[in-house]
């Protein structure tokens, strides 16, 4: 399974330079419930709305959000090897709860930083 970052997804939806491989969206995808809030807050942001909201919706109808749960949270706040901002710690917690549930996941991420920690926990990375 590939837990998409926000990174990717707003490249997609916004056709940036870099966009996900179509390989990604053969995928079994799964994300943190972040993800619903950080698409919809810069979409909003950017006023595309209108645009671009039934893309929103039928992306993450294709996504399975991990809740911010409390085994979720508490990871959140204990150190990573390497400094990370605040979303990026609770998604890679979100990582870290489905791994410790005994499933194989990699991170499809263009966040350089998130990338980074994603390896100093050996979290596989999905080829971009």
């Amino acid at each position: 399974m590939t837990y998409l970052d926000t990174s990717v997804a707003l490249a997609h939806l916004l056709a940036e330079d870099r966009s996900p491989p179509e390989v990604l969206w053969q995928e079994p995808l799964i994300s943190s419930r972040l993800l619903e809030y950080e698409l919809w807050i810069r979409i909003h942001a950017r006023r595309l709305s209108r645009s671009h909201g039934e893309h929103v919706r039928a992306l993450l109808g294709r996504v399975a959000l991990v809740e911010l749960a409390p085994p979720v949270l508490a990871r959140a706040l204990e150190p990573f090897p390497s400094p990370v901002r605040t979303l990026d710690a609770l998604h890679l917690a979100s990582i870290e709860f489905l791994r410790g549930r005994g499933q194989t996941v990699k991170l499809a991420s263009y966040d350089d930083r998130l990338v980074v920690a994603a390896r100093e926990l050996r979290i596989p990375l999905f080829e971009l």
